[in-house]
C-alpha cells in the first residue's frame, strides 16, 4: 500500500452526520483514521467494518485534560498524524428574549475552545507526519448573519479566525490549512433549524465533495455551488438590508430555548 493511501487521519465528530459519511470515504480509499466523538458504540461498529484500520480515541473534546490524553494515545499507536479533521461541533438557538449566556458558553466551548484544545494535541503529531494537513468545519453563517444563530455564528467565525491566522503562523513548516464552509447538509444537526434549507445536499454527497476536495488542500471548500453563489453577494450588502433578510428567512416563531 502507497504512503498516500495509508495516511493517517484524526476526525472529531466521527459518530453521525457529516463525520461519519466523511468517515467512510476516508476509510474506503485505505487510509488509517483515528475517530473521536463523546458516543462510543458508532465507533467500535466502525473500527469492526474496517479492522486493522480505524483507532477509537473517544472522549468529551471540551474537556482539555481528555484531549491531550487522546493524543498521547495517537502517540503512542501511530507516533504520528498526517491529516486532522476538526468536525465535532453543536448548534443551540438562542432567542433573544429570553437571552441565555450558558447557551453562548456552551456553543463556544464545543466548537471553538474543543477545537483549540484538539489543535494543541494535533500540532506536535502533524510535525512528524508527510505532507501535514490541518482541515476545519466552520459554516456559511460566518457570510451571513441569521436570526437566533448569535452562538454558532460566533463559534465558527471564531473557528474561521484562528485558522486563517494559523495558516500563516504555520506555513514555514510545511503545514497546511483548510477550512470547510458547508452550506445546507442533511444531518441531525441541521434538522434542529427552524430555518429554510435551499438547495440542501444529501450528507453522503457533502461528505464525497470534501474528500475529493481535501486532495487539492485549498484555502476553503464552500459548497453547494449555487447556494454561495447566491450567498456571497447578500453578505456584501450594508448592515440593514442584511437585517431584512435576516427576517425574511424565519418561517415560525422563534423555539422555546432548551430546558436543562
Amino acid at each position: 500500500m502507497s504512503r498516500m493511501l495509508s495516511r493517517r487521519y484524526w476526525l472529531t465528530g466521527a459518530s453521525s452526520g457529516i463525520g461519519a459519511a466523511l468517515a467512510e470515504e476516508i476509510l474506503k480509499s485505505g487510509a488509517h483514521l483515528a475517530v473521536s466523538s463523546r458516543s462510543v458504540a458508532q465507533l467500535k461498529v466502525l473500527s469492526q467494518r474496517y479492522p486493522g484500520q480505524v483507532l477509537v480515541v473517544a472522549g468529551d473534546l471540551t474537556n482539555s485534560q481528555t484531549v491531550r490524553e487522546i493524543g498521547e494515545q495517537i502517540a503512542e499507536d501511530w507516533g504520528s498524524l498526517d491529516t486532522v479533521i476538526l468536525n465535532a461541533g453543536t448548534s443551540e438557538y438562542v432567542d433573544a428574549k429570553q437571552f441565555d449566556a450558558s447557551i453562548v458558553e456552551h456553543v463556544l466551548r464545543t466548537n471553538l475552545l474543543a477545537s483549540s484544545y484538539c489543535i494543541d494535541a494535533a500540532l506536535p503529531l502533524l510535525r512528524a507526519g508527510t505532507a501535514p494537513h490541518m482541515v476545519a468545519m466552520a459554516s456559511t453563517v460566518t457570510y451571513l448573519p441569521l436570526p437566533e444563530a448569535v452562538a454558532y455564528g460566533t463559534s465558527k467565525a471564531g473557528l474561521r479566525y484562528l485558522f486563517e491566522s494559523l495558516r500563516i503562523d504555520l506555513a514555514p513548516e510545511g503545514i497546511e490549512l483548510t477550512v470547510i464552509s458547508p452550506g445546507s447538509v442533511e444531518t441531525p444537526l441541521t434538522a434542529k433549524n427552524d430555518l429554510p434549507m435551499p438547495l440542501s445536499w444529501p450528507v453522503e454527497k457533502a461528505a464525497r465533495h470534501i474528500f475529493e476536495k481535501l486532495k487539492d488542500r485549498p484555502l476553503e471548500i464552500a459548497f453547494p455551488a449555487a447556494f454561495m453563489a447566491a450567498l456571497w453577494p447578500l453578505s456584501k450588502r450594508p448592515d440593514p438590508v442584511k437585517l431584512e433578510i435576516g427576517k425574511r428567512m424565519v418561517r415560525s416563531q422563534p423555539p422555546i430555548k432548551d430546558q436543562p
